[in-house]
């Protein structure tokens, strides 16, 4: 009925104004015709074959210019078929390569105001929970508050976790973060997908071969997280990615390997794509993590090769600035969506 008065009023406005001559009375009766058809049921929705995967609440860093965090991982998500909902745990002008960054601080306080905002009109009802760059200790805990709100709603929540710390051996984020990360955040994940140097924190063992690896995943599942992908490990000047996955409890985990060889400039947000892409294609296959990281892997292998190529061969570059490197995004969208596999999984 709503519908119909509106249509009644604009009507009358065409009446008085008188602006569109023969063709007042055509839209007058058509919008009578459209209150008759108000007070009956609402039509369907046309089905255009694009069910959603899932919607997503995306809680990373975001930067105006470049892709690192929410700016790396939006655009692949939606490409999947998610829609997302991000939250930017710190809005930069840039990434903190540049010479000069300017921006906000997301605090705690301001996270959870948001939650109660989308709580209050009814639209925590999300499949996935995705976080990225956390910068500070209050922040991650209100993390673990929006974790178990989302989970009240829906107790089928995927929590997928990139637990952004450091890397090459140094922390980018106060050292205080990794105890929350290892008592209280990787308990209550789905998925983790940290990085050589952030394994290493999680697990507070050193890894160097690959069988440590291996082992390190072992223990990160036992500490909560059926999926564990170590995205990048560096053995004997190669990139390797290790996989490990508990599909029933007290069972082994399947687990496996992708070796890369390593790309000789500097890229930033390439493990925000990778998480993000890992959660894209495990979503399409989620009892088969190996296929997910293949796909996910050699989606993001192609986005580098596609952002060497703008800007000429690596080798040209020798000292890479970091605004020459940042990801293609845009122009990988056909190898985000179906990328060609060149990098193949191993199973161990």
């Amino acid at each position: 009925m709503h519908f119909g008065i509106l249509q009644e009023q604009h009507c009358r406005v065409n009446q008085v104004v008188g602006a569109w001559g023969v063709g007042r009375e055509f839209r007058c009766k058509e919008f009578a015709k459209a209150r008759i058809r108000s007070s009956m049921a609402p039509p369907m929705v046309t089905d255009v074959g694009l069910p959603s995967a899932g919607r997503v609440l995306s809680i990373q860093s975001h930067t105006v210019h470049g892709y690192v965090g929410n700016k790396a991982a939006v655009f692949p998500l939606q490409i999947l078929g998610f829609d997302v909902d991000p939250v930017n745990s710190v809005q930069f002008s840039n990434h903190t390569g540049y010479k000069t960054v300017k921006g906000q601080v997301l605090d705690g306080e301001q996270l959870w105001a948001l939650i109660e905002g989308l709580e209050a009109n009814g639209l925590l009802h999300y499949t996935h929970l995705l976080t990225g760059y956390i910068g500070s200790v209050s922040f991650l805990e209100t993390v673990l508050r929006v974790v178990e709100k989302l989970r009240s709603v829906n107790p089928n929540l995927i929590y997928v976790c990139d637990p952004v710390m450091g890397d090459d051996g140094k922390f980018y984020v106060t050292p205080e973060l990794v105890p929350v990360y290892r008592e209280k955040v990787v308990p209550v994940s789905t998925m983790l997908t940290p990085n050589h140097f952030e394994a290493e924190q999680l697990t507070g063992r050193r890894i160097e071969t690959e069988a440590e690896a291996l082992q390190a995943c072992v223990d990160l599942h036992v500490a909560g997280p059926s999926k564990v992908v170590i995205t990048s490990l560096s053995i004997n000047n190669m990139l390797t990615v290790i996989g490990s996955h508990v599909q029933s409890k007290g069972e082994a985990p399947k687990q496996f390997r992708i070796v890369l060889p390593k790309l000789h400039s500097y890229f930033t947000g390439t493990g925000d794509l990778m998480t993000a892409l890992l959660m894209g294609w495990s979503h399409k296959f989620p009892d088969d993590l190996d296929k997910a990281a293949e796909l996910a892997v050699n989606s993001l292998q192609a986005v580098l090769k596609n952002t060497i190529a703008d800007y000429g061969e690596a080798g040209a570059l020798p000292e890479p600035k970091a605004k020459q490197l940042e990801l293609r995004l845009i122009q990988s969208v056909n190898e985000i969506q179906s990328p060609e596999i060149k990098f193949v999984t191993e199973k161990l």
